[in-house]
């Protein structure tokens, strides 16, 4: 497990053009030597010759017709912008395919491995004799196992995390150091970032003017196959019900879910989200960073938040909304450029800055 001299910590599998081909379908032009190897991925200014690089968003087209990479993932409708030396990678979605590509060069990347690098249960870790194992578990130091636990083939536990008693983890799971799981039962290809609890109480009290009565929360959490959970989540059990996180839904860094939370299949939760107890998100919701949700809330399949918004009533499926409180994404974007024309004016700008700033507000009225 020795690092090279020059600190790169994954070791890249080159793939040949013909095999990059067959993993993303792309078209390429005719002529193109298939046997060409890539060895590494970068970004369109930083790519090489030996370099796999994408482009997803219009505003890098200049750093595309300057790029130095060996070949590039594209749209049909970019590739005549593909520089003299670059392969065009013509595809339907590049960054999917790019991704795609990038997992085959760099496979040990995509999960967390354990802190020693090493497969079986290494010294120093505690296994209770009730907890039951299949082939293939690997466990570092410090990992402690309570009794009646449940570990699938092929998982892989680093060091100092905690598997409470009676908790069911699926086959090939991936969790990261210093994770805590109680109360929770863990599908397969399940990925676990460091620092992340699973299975707490969650925050459920019955207020009274003499004190507040704690209310026992009785539920689990339950993660289906494919979901994967950043660094530092946490996710409390449910109370009367369990807290479920839907099959393929990607969590992101320090994100909480409150008890009874129910989060779909497939959805995107970016860091410092709180979703509140007891709301629901429906598939294939995409949920900005530090987005904030009242309890009780009905998220429909679909809906795009932007980050920073506040949630505090049900949305609709399809929905895309932003702001605080959150309103449809335009109306709010309109809402925002007449405040700042307004603004403009309450500042004292030249009679052209008032006579502009009037009639912007004009038009988003009429609107």
């Amino acid at each position: 497990m020795a690092i090279p001299s020059d600190g790169v910590f994954f070791t890249p599998t080159p793939l040949s053009l013909s095999e990059i081909v067959a993993l993303s379908g792309a078209a390429v032009e005719d002529g193109v030597d298939p046997s060409l190897l890539f060895s590494n991925v970068a970004t369109l200014d930083r790519a090489g010759a030996s370099d796999v690089s994408f482009l997803d968003n219009p505003k890098y087209r200049e750093q595309l017709k300057q790029t130095r990479a060996g070949a590039c993932f594209v749209s049909a409708s970019d590739a005549e912008l593909v520089p003299v030396g670059t392969i065009a990678l013509v595809v339907a979605q590049s960054y999917a395919s790019f991704a795609k590509v990038s997992l085959a060069i760099f496979p040990d990347a995509a999960f967390p491995s354990p802190v020693f690098g090493l497969s079986g249960i290494f010294p120093g870790a505690t296994v209770h004799a009730d907890a039951r194992l299949e082939t293939g578990v690997s466990l570092d130091p410090g990992v402690v196992i309570g009794p009646g636990a449940e570990i699938g083939e092929g998982t892989t536990i680093a060091a100092n995390t905690v598997i409470g008693p009676f908790v069911r983890i699926g086959r090939h799971c991936h969790i990261g150091s210093n994770v805590t799981i109680v109360h929770s039962l863990i599908g397969n290809d399940v990925i676990i970032h460091s620092g992340t609890s699973l299975g707490q109480d969650g925050f459920g009290f019955a207020i009274g003017r003499e004190g507040h009565s704690k209310v026992p929360q009785i539920g689990r959490v339950i993660l289906q196959d494919k979901v994967e959970l950043g660094a530092n989540v946490t996710i409390d059990r449910g109370g009367v019900r369990d807290t479920i996180v839907g099959e393929g839904s990607k969590i992101d860094n320090m994100v909480h879910l409150g008890h009874n939370v129910v989060i779909g299949r497939h959805c995107l939760i970016a860091a410092q989200t709180g979703i509140a107890g007891s709301s629901e998100v429906g598939d294939f919701s995409v949920i900005g960073g530090q987005v904030g949700m009242n309890g009780h809330v009905k998220i429909g399949r679909g809906t795009q938040i932007a980050g920073g918004s506040s949630i505090i009533a049900d949305l609709p499926a399809g929905s895309k909304v932003g702001g605080y409180p959150a309103r449809p994404i335009k109306q709010w974007f309109r809402e925002v450029a007449v405040l700042g024309k307004l603004a403009q004016m309450t500042r004292g700008g030249t009679m052209a800055d008032q006579q502009q700033a009037k009639r912007a507000t004009t038009e988003n009225d009429d609107e």
